[in-house]
């Protein structure tokens, strides 16, 4: 299993994400599963590697939180969780997320 954040240098929100990812895999026994970080920095990069705003969580190459928002702009991402819109999931979306692809 490959796990990569996705992010851009204007958008911090990618290392509370590598973070809560890190836990995640670990709760749920992935211990031995690496946690890449990936500097977007061009459009073409972007297009490249699945990008959907920074932080973009992959797992394989394919977006964990997919919504077809694909983009080759260097921008901030948010996402829906149950205290509203935050700038990365929580841990509980990620483990959710993460075992469903198991």
């Amino acid at each position: 299993m490959r796990v990569r954040v996705l992010h851009i240098d204007e958008c911090s929100n990618w290392e509370e994400a590598g973070t809560r990812t890190r836990q995640a895999l670990d709760a749920i026994g992935l211990t031995d599963v690496p946690v890449e970080y990936v500097l977007i920095r061009t459009a073409g990069e972007a297009e490249d590697a699945g990008f959907a705003g920074s932080p973009t969580i992959t797992v394989d190459g394919e977006d964990l939180f997919p919504s077809g928002g694909r983009t080759t702009d260097l921008a901030c991402r948010v996402y829906l969780t149950d205290t509203g819109l935050a700038g990365a999931p929580t841990r509980t979306q990620l483990e959710r997320a993460l075992r469903e692809r198991g």
